[in-house]
């Protein structure tokens, strides 16, 4: 099982490294999901991405109980709405998975805007 929280930790490492350059791809559910895996893993290598500045810059303060930057909030949201839009298009004839999906998004919504802090 080890080892397996190490590939995926990885493989979400790579995909949080590329949604930090990319503005359509969100970083910081792959980072957290990085964090999660690694803390799971291996403690040198949770230790050594703690450290690193994209844990820094993208996952410190909400860790820590800070919050996080309005443009991170607003990148996840936007990233979360695309996604959950296409689901919600594709399901034409489900209706249950339509409403499903719809509370699903407003909930995310009422969270990221009501409940995480936003920091400067």
């Amino acid at each position: 099982m080890r080892i397996i929280y190490i590939v995926l930790g990885c493989l979400s490492l790579l995909l949080g490294g590329i949604g930090a350059a990319l503005p359509l791809l969100p970083s910081f559910p792959f980072l957290l999901f990085s964090a999660f895996c690694f803390g799971k893993s291996s403690k040198r290598l949770h230790n050594w991405f703690i450290h690193t500045n994209l844990y820094k810059n993208n996952l410190e303060s909400y860790v820590k109980g800070q919050g996080m930057t309005r443009k991170t909030k607003i990148r996840i949201m936007v990233f979360v709405t695309l996604t959950m839009s296409i689901g919600f298009i594709m399901m034409s004839q489900v209706t249950v998975g339509r409403i499903i999906l719809a509370c699903v998004w407003l909930f995310h919504i009422y969270y990221f805007t009501c409940r995480v802090k936003t920091i400067a």
